[in-house]
């Protein structure tokens, strides 16, 4: 694999249950157990990244015909404990995406689902991670 294909980030323990990630760019966001802080949770953050990847595809498919009048995304899932240990079961994404009337309405319309069933299908790179299982490498890191 090429250098340019490696996408990273940091994360920086700010205050007791609370972090933050940062990117190459330097945009940050925060993230905590879900206590009185408004940060989100770990799954919350995988969530909205799996929600956020598709949205990008099918706006840059659908908005090629026109904008939409409104673009909404909701993703849910369970988190469980069982023998397999904590994990997520029952991931949905739900799409409300409508455009104005007229033709070019008509044609962006006419591709939502195909959209949809692309990024669901090998364009969006965290579901598609999600749903081929992908091995997570651990290294313990230890410093004075």
């Amino acid at each position: 694999m090429t250098d340019d294909s490696l996408r990273s980030i940091e994360v920086t323990r700010i205050g007791p249950a609370r972090f933050k990630a940062t990117n190459a760019r330097g945009g940050e966001t925060f993230f905590g157990t879900g206590g009185d802080d408004p940060d989100f949770t770990p799954v919350e953050l995988l969530l909205a990244a799996i929600a956020g990847c598709s949205a990008l595809d099918v706006e840059a498919i659908t908005h090629k015909r026109t904008t939409s009048t409104t673009f909404e995304v909701h993703a849910e899932g369970h988190k469980v404990r069982d023998d397999l240990g904590n994990h997520m079961t029952g991931l949905r994404v739900s799409f409300d995406v409508r455009f104005p009337d007229g033709p070019e309405g008509d044609a962006a319309r006419d591709r939502v689902q195909a959209a949809i069933e692309m990024s669901r299908d090998r364009l969006c790179s965290v579901s598609r991670t999600v749903q081929l299982g992908e091995e997570v490498v651990y290294d313990p890191v230890s410093r004075p």
